[in-house]
């Protein structure tokens, strides 16, 4: 309810930022002051989120060239959304309150790869701290994207980093086909005045109806009301980028607007049950040519205006271009509409928390223990850890550096933790495992299983998706349910002379070159029960004793 007094800034955020800014020669201001920025959705309680700057300007280099940040705050989370049905909205406060770092970059990228490039080195700065979460989530991205005779867009809540290029391609697409639809419409003599008119009930039309949609909404006791378009047929069916269209575009302004569940457009008709028959009618019914289009829209009747009066507004909008305006990301990359870009009078001080003094002592403190950056990390972790570049790289890259360097000094094997805290952990993800579960403490269990000897480290991506699986539960419990418990050398011995034995023919014919059929042979049977070396060292004595 957000209803206890606000507490102090949390003094190791404020660090935590300011550490940031001076690996990044930004301009710390001299006392960080806490605003409030106006929020109506229902996600911060008290219709405000907190938000202080913390430093201004700052740069980083990637691949030689500098791109300059704009400045770095701190604010607070928002709520979470949970669920959503009609016209209500649940959300989640845990997230209420928690300090996040905002960092914003100056409109310096050009190109999709960029702004990829750009954001991975922020990331891997941050991570250099060692101070901020790991996981999917944990770092989001807004992104600002415009097109030259574009708008800006802003895309909220860019969770996946691989994605950022994709989500940039499709707006620079998305926006680069709002204008060329503007073009046509401006040919085709379209004006607002022509747009601006009443929603018309168009349920006569569709009382026989097969549209379930349509029918389930009619004997709700709902309307089908509908507005005409003029000159834009063809155009609300237009592709604006991969799965999104126009018409998709004016359904989430009707959502959003009249809180319906969608529209239905002529461009799409006759479908969804609705006949050709009950189209002709419903052009009829509306005055529309061959040139326009319909939009239809089925629910309670005050919806069904509010919703059609937001599709109007959006279609005035197509005849200008693109509009300015807030959009989230979807899984696939596209976006969708969330709601007008707010103004810049949205921001008042906060007066019930103190300002808080950044002295020149606090950052001589904080200078005298500024974390290594990414890429002297990189050389250092070449040359104490005996990696080579790329191994080096990934672990650098990584959501694992700090784990991987604790282990590193306790004598685990460097590669081993290298290998398997990136490449395998990946490919386990790549296979659906849910990686994000296992903890650091479940990671150090099963490195220290291999360390120990009583696992092997071919063994490591089945234990570790088993304890994915099974949270809490130890490593050493899933060497028992999944048969790694480890053979002894008489067990083995036993087992190799025995294969030896049934393949006594290829070692008569092949002597020691027999040794790698063979080895493939038991390795396989004994599924990462044993040491490969163990295994090498028994199956070559047990191979020259039968050659004798």
């Amino acid at each position: 309810m957000d209803e206890e007094p606000p507490g102090q800034l949390d003094p190791d955020a404020i660090d935590i930022s300011l550490t940031f800014s001076l690996m990044t020669d930004g301009v710390p201001v001299d006392e960080v002051q806490v605003m409030r920025k106006t929020v109506v959705d229902g996600s911060n309680t008290g219709g405000f989120q907190r938000t202080s700057v913390v430093s201004l300007g700052g740069a980083i280099k990637v691949d030689g060239k500098t791109y300059h940040l704009e400045q770095v705050a701190l604010e607070e989370d928002a709520a979470r959304k949970i669920a959503e049905a009609g016209d209500t909205i649940t959300y989640r406060l845990d997230r209420l309150g928690i300090p996040l770092i905002e960092i914003t970059t100056a409109p310096e990228m050009h190109t999709p790869e960029e702004a990829y490039k750009v954001a991975a080195r922020i990331g891997a700065i941050l991570r250099a701290t060692g101070m901020v979460r790991r996981g999917l989530g944990t770092i989001r991205q807004d992104v600002n994207v415009s097109i030259r005779g574009g708008a800006i867009i802003e895309i909220k809540g860019v969770q996946d980093l691989n994605l950022l290029p994709t989500i940039a391609e499709y707006e620079a697409q998305r926006q680069a086909t709002l204008l060329e639809i503007a073009e046509g419409l401006k040919k085709r003599g379209g004006t607002s005045d022509a747009l601006r008119q009443e929603a018309s009930d168009v349920s006569e039309v569709f009382k026989e109806t097969g549209s379930k949609i349509l029918g389930a909404a009619l004997k709700r006791g709902g309307r089908v009301m509908a507005v005409k378009l003029p000159g834009f047929s063809g155009l609300t069916g237009r592709e604006l980028c991969p799965g999104r269209r126009l018409g998709t575009e004016m359904s989430d302004h009707a959502k959003f607007g009249g809180g319906v569940k969608g529209i239905f457009h002529t461009d799409e008709l006759p479908g969804y049950s609705i006949t050709a028959e009950e189209v002709d009618a419903l052009r009829e019914r509306m005055g529309a040519g061959e040139a326009d289009a319909v939009v239809i829209v089925a629910d309670e009747e005050r919806k069904c205006v509010a919703a059609l009066g937001a599709v109007v507004d959006r279609a005035e909008q197509a005849l200008l271009g693109v509009p300015a305006e807030t959009r989230s990301a979807n899984p696939d990359g596209t976006t969708r509409y969330t709601r007008p870009r707010p103004g810049a009078a949205r921001m008042y001080p906060e007066t019930d928390i103190k300002p808080v003094k950044v002295t020149p002592e606090k950052l001589e403190e904080l200078r005298a223990v500024l974390p290594e950056m990414p890429e002297v990390k990189l050389r250092r972790f070449m040359k104490d850890y005996s990696l080579n570049e790329k191994l080096a790289t990934q672990v650098v890259d990584s959501d694992y550096m700090g784990l991987f360097e604790e282990l590193a000094r306790e004598g685990h094997s460097t590669t081993l933790l290298a290998v398997t805290l990136t490449e395998d952990l990946t490919r386990l993800r790549r296979d659906g495992v849910s990686v994000e579960g296992l903890t650091d403490e479940a990671l150090r269990d099963a490195f220290t299983l291999v360390k120990e000897g009583a696992a092997t480290k071919e063994s490591l991506p089945d234990v570790l998706t088993w304890l994915a699986e099974n949270r809490g539960k130890k490593a050493r419990a899933a060497l028992s349910v999944l048969g790694f418990d480890m053979m002894t050398i008489e067990e083995l011995t036993v087992l190799i002379n025995s294969v030896v034995g049934e393949k006594s023919d290829l070692v008569a014919e092949r002597g020691m070159r027999a040794m790698g059929p063979l080895m493939g042979v038991i390795m396989g049977q004994v599924r990462g029960r044993a040491k490969p070396q163990d295994v090498q060292r028994l199956l070559r004595s047990a191979v020259e004793g039968k050659k004798g």
